[in-house]
């Protein structure tokens, strides 16, 4: 593993005596071989974490005979807007007064509308997302989180390209639009 050189030095010069320089050569080639074996051991026996995807609905593009009827009194409609605020409403737009909440609140709003719906009627509660042009990337992400967390086990429907005058009228009104 380590050597020591004693050829060179030595000898008598001008009187003196020097004595001999012990130069130190140490061997790392066992200790790079041990590096590259743990550094391997450790690549395969870790587990890379798989990426978790969430199901999304979205509606065709060409007209079909068969649509799926939601009842208004079982569907939420989020209306994702400018500035992290969001307008919910339950129902139909044209009867809703929206409310609308920063991203902190939605989630308790989508709790309390799952339970009061199961508890009265024992349904499922179904979720429409409507994000806007004014809406960025991480509110959509956001807005999918809490769904997750409050445990809406429906996919949502995501409908970005069907809000309806109403339901512009009523975010420009609430200035989230």
């Amino acid at each position: 593993m380590a050597e020591l050189d004693t050829s060179s030095g030595g000898g008598k010069k001008g009187g003196k005596v020097r004595t001999k320089k012990a130069n130190t050569k140490v061997d790392l080639t066992a200790m790079v071989d041990l590096a590259f074996l743990l550094i391997t051991f450790f690549m395969l026996t870790t587990s890379l974490s798989k990426p978790i995807a969430m199901d999304i609905a979205k509606p065709d593009d060409e007209e079909n005979d068969v649509k799926n009827e939601l009842r208004a009194s079982e569907s939420m409609t989020i209306l994702l807007g400018k500035n992290n605020k969001v307008a919910w409403y339950m129902g139909e737009a044209k009867n809703a007064q929206p409310t609308v909440e920063s991203f902190s609140e939605i989630g308790k709003s989508i709790l309390k509308n799952k339970t009061d719906l199961y508890n009265s009627r024992k349904r499922l509660l179904i979720v429409v997302i409507k994000p806007t042009e004014a809406a960025t990337y991480k509110n959509f992400v956001d807005i999918m989180d809490e769904l997750n967390i409050a445990g809406i086990k429906t996919a949502p429907a995501i409908d970005d390209k069907y809000i309806t005058d109403g339901e512009k009228d009523l975010m420009r009104a609430a200035g989230i639009l």
